[in-house]
């Protein structure tokens, strides 16, 4: 069974909700839509208060190559455009709408019929997907568009299709790749062809079965509408399988070198959700409004995988799913190892939200942290061969220039470090630390 080569953790899975189908959640009473819910460029407000808007409409529109359009999720009347606090507690510029009715652009394509048939040229089926703004939808928020954009020298030979869903807890990828198969495929297909590439590949791990028999059985049924040849690979069980370099390695072999990126190697790397959200604004007009969040928790009356619309307060899930239980001690954005904790659950669902934990005491509890023993364990478990705590070292002593040649950046926060040290120490909290000031450093260097 085909996995990556270093390092790696086997934390429980706590796929509570894996069984749970999607469920549409209600319309929220008001949608606060940030203008950045994307790496890059924060997109530049077009509407202004008072204006009446429409599901679908542009409301900002890039700020830049790397930046991506926004749309409106609800129909209504545009109340504010403001910054506002997200899971944070930082304000960010954003349009807040009062929800009125639910009317969409007749552009969009609301049937459920399933298209296949596509005659764009790959840069238009980019255009597509920049009009539609598409981002990452396993949390890192990348431009899609700029992805599927290689810069001059590189070029694409391999597209893997990221449906691990490693991070313990979160389950709306796997539903997707449940209960959309034929959609994803076709998305798959588009994003290959946009490429250019002959080969993709869709990697799972096995404690998900039921998706790889129903992707392998579409794939089957689907082969003469599909432009080129795709392989859906089962894979070890290991966290953090489904990072970018980690699923490279496992498929293909290939390493990507330090401070790389993919296509340093050849190969673009894009999440089943990202795949549904192109076969919707390439072949349904549809623009990213909305996505699938998984609410969770050993706690939670209903763990549930909710259809939810980009703005909907987090607070609105956790009700549907039966409310934020009395003893609760964190509210975390995404999954308990990369996620981090929110201080304000009235911040909105944004396209990066693909889950939000409710953990209780126990869970929420961090053991007393005693003296680093050099026991090596960090290291062990560092998919990308850094040295943990050594990093955490340079940070807490500010050596930035020391910690930038340790290779900091190569750091993809995955958390096995500080899940395994037996001394408790908060290695990811360091380390994160230490990226941020160094980054500062580097742009003030750049800037001079």
């Amino acid at each position: 069974m085909k996995t990556f080569p270093r390092g790696g953790i086997h934390p429980p899975s706590n796929k509570l909700s894996a069984g749970e189908p999607i469920k549409v959640l209600p319309l929220p009473a008001s949608a606060v839509i940030p203008l950045s819910q994307h790496l890059g460029a924060p997109a530049v407000a077009q509407v202004a208060k008072g204006d009446k808007v429409v599901v679908g409409q542009l409301i900002a529109s890039a700020g830049g190559f790397v930046s991506a359009n926004v749309h409106s999720p609800v129909s209504g009347t545009v109340t504010a455009v403001e910054p506002v606090a997200n899971g944070s507690g930082v304000k960010v510029m954003s349009v807040v709408i009062a929800v009125e009715g639910d009317e969409w652009l007749p552009t969009i394509d609301r049937s459920p019929n399933l298209v296949t048939d596509c005659r764009l040229e790959p840069s238009e089926i980019v255009a597509k997907i920049a009009e539609a703004g598409i981002v990452g939808m396993g949390g890192a928020t990348f431009p899609t568009q700029v992805k599927l954009s290689p810069p001059p020298g590189k070029k694409a030979e391999v597209l893997i299709i990221n449906g691990v869903e490693c991070e313990p807890y979160l389950t709306s990828d796997h539903r997707i790749m449940l209960e959309h198969t034929s959609q994803v495929i076709v998305g798959v297909g588009l994003i290959a062809r946009a490429l250019g590439v002959e080969k993709t590949y869709i990697g799972v791990e096995n404690n998900k079965p039921d998706a790889i028999e129903q992707l392998r059985k579409v794939v089957a049924e689907m082969v003469r509408a599909l432009p080129h040849h795709i392989e859906v690979v089962p894979l070890k069980v290991r966290y953090p399988q489904g990072g970018e370099k980690q699923l490279i390695a496992a498929i293909t072999g290939r390493a990507v070198p330090s401070m790389g990126l993919p296509i340093d190697v050849g190969c673009v790397v894009q999440n089943v959700g990202t795949a549904l959200a192109v076969y919707e604004a390439v072949q349904k007009n549809k623009p990213l409004i909305e996505r699938v969040v998984t609410l969770t928790g050993k706690d939670i009356p209903a763990p549930s995988n909710f259809l939810t619309r980009i703005g909907t307060p987090v607070s609105d899930l956790i009700k549907a799913a039966g409310g934020l239980p009395v003893d609760t001690q964190k509210v975390i954005g995404g999954g308990p190892m990369m996620g981090r904790a929110m201080s304000n659950i009235d911040a909105p669902v944004t396209k990066g939200t693909s889950g939000i934990l409710v953990v209780g005491p126990k869970e929420a509890s961090r053991c007393a942290e005693t003296a680093c023993i050099k026991c090596g364990k960090c290291v062990t478990v560092c998919p990308m061969a850094l040295e943990p705590y050594l990093l955490s070292r340079l940070t807490q002593k500010q050596l930035w220039s020391e910690a930038e040649a340790g290779a900091i950046f190569d750091c993809i926060e995955c958390g096995s470090c500080a899940y395994t040290c037996p001394a408790r120490v908060p290695l990811l909290d360091w380390i994160r630390l230490g990226k941020t000031e160094v980054n500062k450093i580097i742009r003030t260097r750049l800037s001079c």
